[in-house]
């Protein structure tokens, strides 16, 4: 490693790795404290063959191109004479018009359930003869695509030598958030650290207040971070209390990860203008121009919320045939119908008791990512306050009233692309403030002043100053409670599995840099051979310790978590044995969450791998 790496690092980077754009975003830690002001990166990257352009945003969007589909020399970039991948916006662009051959929503991929996320799987609809990589290898693609952007405009101060924040979803698991560090870890950012987003942007909000936000806020307050960006909806509580008579801000709770946002809703709009083609032109839409037509949708969404004076925007479908006339097909998206489906269908008013729908599932269906069944994000938000009625109750200052059905937030800060759009902004703050009015609560206000689309990467980058001790922090730690599955020692029993018990190894809260170790209860541990380990986790068992056991619960206490799969190294011992030992636990400075068995014999010690997952049974 050169010289030039070891230094002490000149900027704090944040990066927003996100399911639709990826954000770069910094600070000179070497600028006086008033001009602390995080610079949002522009990107180069192509957006055409032999066409580049520095852009704020990244979009996070692999294409992998057929062999002859590109001409020599016309994916260059400022430090390759030859683009690795091709990502950013000329892999949007292309992808548009051949989707099987585009990878989307990586980020998603990482912490679905029952899939080898280090296996080429995407494009998860590719035919066999198209190339595929895996949803690991493109978030590395992504990730080393900022940091060369980086390295060419400051090469002064590469990348791997500065401090890195990478923003997750609060929601993500602890399998998630390794798989994210891994990936950070193979491209040379192996000092980078997790943030979850709904902090990120909380900071990004103040800093951008230039020391004001104290007074937007006060003891007793509780701010619901509502994200809804491309493809997921991410929703946070943090609290503000007092401690020695300073403002204290504290992450009390977060929501299931929801996949819903906006991809969602431009094939909301692209069904509709799709049925408006088939009814007045009689021709059913293929595939590929629903994939096109999405594209345009998108685009005139943001067209028909920003101008406001528009009432409709045309749409052209382009067809193979000749059969049509011109080749194209045409229609329009209208003001009405983009109010109708987008803020009728996807922001409804409800009842803060409502849950979510859930339909019966087919005995088959396509292998994809686990989408939400339920397109209304009132719904998931009534669904998550209800649930998370007593999630304050530690706290002293906050008083929830005895009567409450559901916790009551004081301020909404938003973020997340989707929500730039006022319509959908004031629909949301609707919905909420009728729920507070119907129990006699003050209605929330909003937090105004965060640029919803870099805010994350920008709060990213102010949380290292913070990080050394400057400014306020907010308190976290780990999003849930964690347990592992025991299997209990019982005589075999026909047609009857043996019990499980759930082992709490880290409880809600947990703070990174911290360890607990449970001596006390003695394990067997299957050295040399392929073992699973089940895992669970809770986001309303707040008052259990490590080493509390749990020999049931119900599916609204408890939900479990991937499988880990896993062949411990023998090391001094035979395949097959079982070893004696008692379990340690440990929250990392990066922010993921690791387990150890530790050997009564010699302290020797095993790394439960939280990035191995089972695959399906």
């Amino acid at each position: 490693m050169n010289s030039e790496v070891t230094q002490e690092p000149r900027y704090s980077v944040g990066i927003d790795l996100g399911t639709t754009h990826c954000v770069l975003s910094y600070v000179d830690l070497q600028a006086d404290e008033d001009q602390l002001v995080p610079t949002v990166l522009a990107v180069p990257q192509l957006t055409a063959p032999g066409e580049i352009e520095d852009k704020p945003q990244l979009p996070s969007f692999m294409y992998l191109p057929h062999s002859a589909e590109l001409a020599d020399g016309t994916t260059a970039l400022p430090w390759s004479g030859k683009a690795e991948h091709l990502v950013g916006e000329i892999a949007r662009n292309m992808g548009s018009k051949t989707p099987i051959r585009l990878v989307a929503s990586a980020k998603s991929w990482l912490c679905h359930a029952g899939v080898d996320c280090k296996q080429p799987i995407l494009p998860s609809e590719a035919p066999d003869d198209v190339q595929r990589v895996s949803p690991f290898v493109a978030s590395k693609a992504y990730l080393q695509h900022l940091q060369d952007a980086w390295n060419h405009q400051f090469p002064q101060n590469p990348l791997q030598g500065q401090d890195v924040t990478i923003t997750v979803p609060a929601s993500f698991d602890p399998a998630a958030r390794e798989l994210t560090v891994e990936a950070a870890r193979s491209v040379g950012l192996g000092q980078a650290v997790l943030l979850e987003e709904p902090q990120a942007a909380l900071y990004s909000w103040i800093e951008n207040s230039e020391g004001d936000w104290r007074n937007h806020v006060s003891v007793g307050d509780v701010i619901l971070v509502v994200d809804v960006g491309g493809g997921t909806t991410d929703l946070s509580l943090i609290a503000v209390t007092e401690e020695h008579g300073n403002l204290q801000l504290t992450r009390v709770a977060v929501g299931d990860h929801i996949l819903l946002g906006g991809d969602n809703m431009d094939l909301a709009l692209a069904y509709t203008v799709k049925a408006k083609l088939e009814k007045d032109g009689g021709k059913r839409l293929e595939s590929w121009q629903l994939q096109a037509l999405t594209h345009a949708c998108r685009e005139a969404k943001e067209k028909l919320f920003i101008q406001a004076e528009l009432e409709n925007i045309p749409l052209v479908v382009v067809s193979r045939g000749s059969s049509l006339i011109g080749g194209t097909l045409r229609s329009e998206l209208t003001r009405d119908e983009l109010n109708r489906i987008l803020v009728e269908g996807f922001l409804p008013f409800v009842s803060v008791a409502d849950k979510p729908l859930s339909t019966l599932r087919s005995g088959l269906r396509s292998a994809g990512l686990p989408y939400a069944q339920d397109a209304a994000i009132t719904r998931h938000l009534a669904a998550f306050l209800s649930k998370q009625v007593h999630a304050t109750a530690e706290l002293k200052d906050v008083n929830l009233p005895e009567h409450a059905g559901f916790l009551h937030p004081t301020g909404v800060l938003f973020n997340g692309g989707v929500l730039k759009a006022d319509v959908l902004a004031e629909r949301l703050m609707q919905v909420l403030n009728n729920w507070l009015q119907a129990e006699q609560a003050p209605e929330a206000r909003m937090l105004q002043g965060a640029d919803l689309d870099l805010a994350v990467a920008r709060g990213a980058a102010y949380y290292g100053h913070v990080r050394k001790g400057k400014g306020v922090r907010i308190k976290g730690g780990t999003a849930a409670a964690y347990y592992v599955g025991v299997e209990s020692a019982m005589p075999a029993v026909p047609g009857l599995a043996p019990e499980i018990e759930a082992l709490c190894i880290a409880p809600f809260g947990m703070e990174e840099g911290s360890e607990q170790e449970l001596p006390n209860d003695e394990f067997g541990l299957v050295i040399g051979e392929p073992v699973r380990f089940r895992f669970f986790g809770s986001k309303t068992r707040r008052e259990d310790v490590v080493g509390t056991r749990l020999e049931y619960w119900n599916d609204e206490e408890l939900e479990e978590l991937d499988e880990i799969e896993i062949t411990l190294p023998e090391e001094g011992h035979h395949a097959g044995e079982v070893v004696p030992v008692y379990l340690s636990s440990a929250v990392s400075e990066v922010g993921t969450l690791e387990l150890r068995a530790v050997s009564r014999r010699d302290q020797q010690r095993w790394k439960i791998e939280f990035d191995v997952r089972a695959g399906e049974s």
